[in-house]
């Protein structure tokens, strides 16, 4: 009876060894993301998410071409903020992949919520296939055909593990509004916060606009990039049509530590 529960004891020790451990590896890996001593390496895996054709022809014709306006946007914003290093973020694309991301719990438990992300950790890992240096952000892209898709499933950032899985429209049209959500959700990958109303979708003020002390204060005509829409009034927001039309606030630079 007193070796089983020394056993019992040693397994729990081991244990909590282990999660001190990667506890410690993802709080390092966090604080290296935001030093901003050397370039992210930012990685875009296409995903067919409705299994179409549309989708497929879209993702065969992609390179890494649409994406450099998010290479651009946050290479511009750093400077604005005295951030030395002159290209803050590299984009690349890799190949695509077959398998779809683990969808989260709708409405689930803190514990399911927990499950879920160790899952998406390591279904990101099994589909990291791209050959170029080890990615520190994974941004899964997944693809919807825009006439058979009013709308997308919400996507996501998760600081834990620097994964982002973004529900996108397969059409070059779409390419550089896609785009504003990948930045979007890559910036919640490096702690940054949502800075919008999640009842009504409207940008919060004064941290959800990228113009607060502008006067009149409407219409704006930037939209703060973790508001994800620009305030044209009181009461209506309209998406903006690239990251050219978004910027980067106070806040969210702070919390990207930007600024002090």
């Amino acid at each position: 009876m007193a070796s089983r529960g020394f056993f019992r004891n040693v397994r729990i020790t081991i244990l909590l060894i282990i999660l001190f451990f990667v506890g410690m590896n993802t709080w390092l890996t966090q604080l290296r993301s935001t030093d901003w001593d050397e370039p992210l390496w930012v990685v875009v895996y296409p995903v067919n998410g409705d299994n179409s054709r549309v989708s497929q022809k879209y993702i065969d014709s992609l390179s890494r071409e649409p994406f450099r306006t998010i290479e651009s946007f946050l290479s511009a914003e750093a400077a604005r903020y005295g951030i030395a290093i002159s290209d803050p973020v590299t984009v690349r694309l890799a190949p695509q992949v077959n398998d779809h991301p683990p969808e989260p719990p709708v409405n689930g438990s803190t514990l399911s919520v927990m499950l879920w992300s160790l899952r998406l950790r390591f279904w990101a890992f099994m589909n990291d296939n791209f050959e170029g240096p080890k990615p520190d952000v994974q941004m899964f892209v997944v693809y919807h055909d825009p006439d058979t898709h009013n709308s997308l499933r919400h996507s996501l950032g998760i600081q834990k593990g620097m994964i982002g899985v973004v529900n996108a429209y397969a059409s070059p049209a779409m390419a550089q509004r896609n785009n504003v959500v990948i930045a979007h959700e890559f910036l919640h990958t490096l702690g940054a916060s949502d800075k919008y109303d999640r009842a009504s979708n409207q940008p919060l003020y004064p941290e959800g606009y990228a113009e607060p002390d502008r006067s009149p204060l409407h219409p704006q005509t930037k939209a703060e990039i973790m508001a994800g829409r620009i305030p044209v009034s009181d009461h209506q927001a309209i998406m903006p049509k690239s990251v050219a039309a978004s910027s980067i606030g106070a806040e969210t630079a702070r919390e990207i530590r930007w600024l002090n």
